[in-house]
């Protein structure tokens, strides 16, 4: 093992117990060097050898049963169905029905969007940035996912809070889907402050998913945790996952 010994989050849903689902802390000791902790993202300038290992220790203190399916994300709107298995795909979401086969994203202030059915027919994530949520990434993981929406249990995972997530008109104006959305936004002097997760979790409604909870948990906020792309812009990721487990 490294230096590092993983920590992290779970959903709290009602889920079946075969249902796997866990957000990796950053657990920083220096949180103003960018890639001080446990950097799960490859994309980043991260040492290559060092993210491998991590990537390496994960697998076995989590007892993964695959190599999770890493997606290419772009801050899309495209969810893919992964039972085919892993290989290279440019995606924001991804879901399966195949025991032990792993969904994952990466994250740094967007939320990991975790969904699954009271049955626990079925597992996915979607990458909910603004960029996504404005283009209806919630909404195309809802269509998607093999169930109704009202079977559905859907978890916001630890991403940037109301506090700190400052927008321009321009962004505002985009995310905006409904006159009830403007309760999510507070002025901050010629801008504003939004509640991308209060967002996520309306859409989520509003889709008719059965379980909507959201983490409750600031990106922003805690810099030994968690890794912050609007706190530090040169940083690493934390990496969310979901598994049937087989």
């Amino acid at each position: 093992m490294t230096a590092e010994s993983f920590q992290w989050v779970s959903p709290h849903w009602p889920a079946p117990r075969w249902v796997r689902a866990f957000t990796t802390e950053r657990g920083a000791r220096a949180p103003e060097r960018p890639y001080d902790g446990i950097n799960l993202a490859e994309h980043v300038e991260d040492e290559p050898d060092r993210v491998s290992q991590y990537r390496a220790d994960l697998m076995a203190d989590l007892s993964l049963p695959e190599q999770p399916v890493w997606l290419d994300q772009v801050h899309g709107t495209t969810v893919i169905n992964i039972d085919s298995g892993p290989s290279a795909h440019s995606a924001d979401g991804a879901f399966t029905t195949k025991k032990g086969m792993v969904a994952a994203v990466l994250t740094a202030d967007c939320a990991p969007i975790f969904l699954t059915d009271r049955s626990g027919q079925f597992v996915g994530l979607l990458h909910g940035g603004w960029r996504g949520v404005a283009g209806g990434i919630v909404e195309q993981g809802v269509k998607a996912v093999p169930a109704s929406p009202g079977d559905l249990l859907a978890w916001v995972g630890p991403t940037i809070g109301p506090n700190y997530f400052e927008i321009g008109e321009e962004v505002k104006h985009q995310l905006v889907q409904d006159p009830t959305d403007e309760k999510y936004f507070a002025p901050s002097k010629d801008r504003f402050l939004a509640d991308l997760p209060g967002l996520i979790v309306s859409r989520l409604r509003r889709a008719g998913v059965g379980f909507v909870a959201a983490s409750n948990l600031c990106t922003y906020s805690d810099a030994r945790r968690w890794f912050s792309y609007r706190r530090q812009g040169t940083c690493g990721r934390m990496a969310s996952l979901i598994w049937l487990a087989p």
